[in-house]
């Protein structure tokens, strides 16, 4: 692993950062320029699509119609970002699990502040399930706030007694709206994207009236028992950190099986930076041959059930 590459991606990361804490429109206009930027390869496709009444992206590898489902949800300190921002690293993601993804267009804050965007992803879960698709086809995933979402989204599903995914796959995890984690100060000098201003600048938008602790804002609050297998991933230099580490513990004790995986000198969501960084090549394998794993798993355990 190249440490030229981890200082060149901080340089421009540091560059061309997005400031969290400027109004929402000036926000988006920046982020959407910036994304304009990352191209598709040319083998990903995607379809506009529309499950249990919320849009989305279907994303495949040319055309090929997989059995088994990725759900992903994008980043953004539910503020900022749209599926079609996601496409090139869910396409990376689907090129090497050999799968088909759904990103999805949920409700963002502050004209829809939670639980909006917990709504739109059960309401997106469960349409897949009423379109005859197993919940052992499906594994979730996400990066950031989306991260945070599909825990969000694990806990109301299973409260509510819906039957659960195979997996959870978390990219650099938002699951503290309190922002209590103590890695906001420790990391804040090294974090090239996020800064805990800045992340405290957005969470009234989406936190609104609630109870910022409420574990469907914050699931690092809640009761993770009885939740699939997670593998978290998470970068060294991330003022996040602290949020993957005790995302973890709490599994754990809670004895969901769980993976941490603390590369170092890397930043926030490093997955998505695979054509700089050898690091997030290799976390994309790894984070591949999770969900390959535990579906294969989840569809023998439907086929001997």
């Amino acid at each position: 692993m190249s440490t030229e590459q981890q200082r060149q991606l901080d340089a421009i990361l540091r560059q061309g950062g997005l400031d969290t804490s400027t109004d929402v429109p000036t926000l988006r206009a920046a982020f959407s320029e910036l994304m304009a930027q990352v191209p598709v390869p040319a083998d990903v496709r995607q379809k506009p699509i529309e499950i249990g009444g919320v849009a989305g992206l279907e994303v495949t590898i040319g055309g090929d119609e997989a059995e088994n489902l990725i759900l992903y949800f994008h980043g953004g300190v539910y503020v900022i970002g749209y599926a079609a921002a996601t496409v090139p690293l869910v396409g990376d993601l689907v090129r090497r699990s050999g799968t088909r993804a759904i990103t999805v267009d949920y409700r963002l804050a502050p004209e829809h502040p939670y639980p909006a965007a917990v709504e739109d992803a059960r309401a997106v879960y469960e349409g897949l399930l009423a379109q005859g698709i197993a919940p052992g086809q499906i594994a979730l995933a996400g990066e950031s706030a989306g991260a945070g979402l599909a825990v969000a989204l694990l806990l109301a599903l299973r409260d509510a007694g819906v039957p659960l995914p195979s997996s959870g796959y978390l990219m650099s995890p938002y699951v503290d709206l309190t922002l209590s984690g103590d890695t906001l100060a420790a990391k804040r000098a090294v974090d090239p994207l996020l800064t805990p201003e800045g992340l405290r600048a957005r969470v009234p938008d989406y936190v609104a009236g609630a109870d910022a602790a409420d574990p469907l804002i914050s699931p690092i609050f809640g009761d993770l028992r009885e939740l699939p297998p997670l593998l978290i991933q998470v970068g060294s230099q991330e003022v996040l950190l602290s949020d993957a580490l005790r995302l973890a513990a709490r599994a754990a004790v809670a004895n969901v099986p769980v993976a941490l995986e603390v590369t170092p000198g890397v930043p926030h969501v490093f997955q998505a930076y695979a054509a700089l960084l050898d690091e997030a090549g290799a976390a994309l394998d790894r984070g591949s041959d999770f969900l390959k794993a535990q579906l294969a798993h989840a569809s023998l355990h439907s086929q001997t059930a």
